[in-house]
């Protein structure tokens, strides 16, 4: 197969394709397969201009172009999922499965999907979202990694745990390339009434009352310390370990963190980057001396890795929050975003998160005391996740000041007046000890 269905240029202007910043040499059609009887899945095969491995991209068809709500092809694949069919190309098969969460949630789903009202979700970046008459919602990942996706394995287990705080997995495609390593191509989940994700739902509280924000705060940390939970249950699972860290892992952190300090350092200029390097010495020297002791205290297990306000959803029906997109941070390889760690790397990530609220809602408020607010909120999120002990606080605040690294970079290539913000956070994680 040769068809190109996508032009080089056509493909990089595409929200879900991920290697921006590598030249195109070509798009082919490298696999198709049949979705009932006028919708297609292709499978794209980019080759690049610097002679790299090629990725592969999933791209769905009706009639040779993109679906649309009513086309069929979104429910034709439910169907698909429910019947555990086998859709098959000349390079390779998608294999569907469905859980027993599919019947509770849609019975006979092999037949009644066909009468499922689609609506495309338009907010998607890297993944497409179907929701399904407000009953599931079916995620399409659009780069077919080889390998374990994490988003999948790790809903899936919290699924089994009886974690309620995620929405329950109903199914899932996988591509099987002849010859290949195997790629999660789609999940199929419970659709979750939302108000939109935690960081609006937070945002409207502070503008309205800043008091109910910090509640919310407070209910976040009780949903990441059952998360957390669900996630160690079961320890004698090779893929879901609970158990102290071990130097390589410590020693590990403490390189990924001087990287993110280095990326900092050299991603700004001017003032900015005179302040981090005086920053340096003493944020290097913090890395060492904690990540270093850490082995024998810290503890390590399946985290959610990329952990922050908008990977929440404010449900509707009991306004709780389920968590959501456990993929982990996107630029990371896929063996690395499945790697065990510790579950303080989340609870700093939600800090992070609860510091951008603040100056948000500051921005927009010329009497809000945003250091008055964050630092209720703090308290109230690590008390609802159990406490921080002496042992782990060092820790804490050096994942924190990780991530605030990793802030400045994004911020200088995204958003460069918003530097103030983490940059702000190193200084002030500095001065805390």
């Amino acid at each position: 197969m040769s068809t190109t269905l996508l032009t080089p240029d056509a493909l990089a202007l595409q929200r879900w394709f991920r290697s921006k910043q590598r030249p195109i040499a070509s798009v082919a059609e490298f696999d198709r397969a049949p979705v009932g009887s006028t919708a297609a899945l292709s499978v794209l095969e980019v080759a690049y201009a610097d002679g790299g491995a090629p990725d592969h991209y999933l791209l769905p068809t009706v009639g040779g172009r993109d679906p649309e709500d009513g086309d069929g092809a979104w429910t034709g694949l439910v169907q698909a999922l429910a019947q555990g069919a086998e859709l098959r190309g000349e390079r390779g098969a998608f294999v569907c499965s469905a859980t027993a969460s599919l019947n509770e949630i849609l019975p006979s789903a092999h037949v009644a999907a066909a009468a499922l009202r689609e609506r495309r979700l338009r907010v998607e970046q890297s993944n497409t979202s179907v929701v399904l008459d407000d009953r599931l919602i079916l995620k399409l990942y659009r780069l077919l990694e080889p390998g374990v996706n994490p988003d999948l394995e790790v809903s899936t287990f919290l699924t089994d745990a009886g974690f309620a705080d995620t929405p329950a997995v109903a199914g899932a495609m996988t591509w099987e390339p002849a010859g290949g390593q195997p790629a999660a191509a789609a999940m199929l989940q419970a659709f979750v009434p939302s108000t939109g994700d935690a960081w609006s739902a937070v945002l409207r509280a502070l503008a309205a009352d800043p008091d109910r924000a910090v509640d919310m705060a407070g209910e976040i940390g009780e949903v990441t310390a059952r998360m957390h939970a669900a996630l160690a249950s079961r320890p004698s699972d090779p893929a879901f370990p609970a158990r102290a860290a071990t130097v390589a892992e410590t020693a590990s952190w403490r390189a990924s963190a001087e990287r993110q300090l280095a990326l900092a350092v050299g991603a700004v200029g001017g003032e900015i980057h005179d302040r981090l390097v005086a920053l340096a010495p003493v944020v290097t020297a913090r890395f060492a001396d904690t990540f270093g002791s850490a082995t024998g205290e810290a503890r390590v297990s399946r985290i959610h890795g990329d952990y922050h306000l908008g990977q929440m959803l404010a449900r509707i029906d009991d306004g709780g929050f389920s968590v959501i997109d456990f993929e982990g941070e996107p630029a990371r390889p896929l063996p690395e975003r499945r790697v065990p760690g510790s579950p303080l790397r989340d609870v700093a990530g939600m800090l992070r998160s609860l510091d951008y609220a603040a100056r948000t809602a500051a921005r927009g408020s010329a009497t809000f005391d945003a250091d008055g607010w964050l630092a209720a909120a703090r308290v109230a999120f690590i008390g609802a996740h159990g406490g921080v002990g002496t042992a782990d606080a060092g820790l804490l605040e050096a994942f924190e000041l990780e991530k605030a690294c990793y802030e400045v970079r994004y911020e200088a290539s995204n958003r460069p007046d918003w530097l103030w913000l983490p940059l702000a956070a190193v200084e002030r994680l500095i001065e805390a000890t």
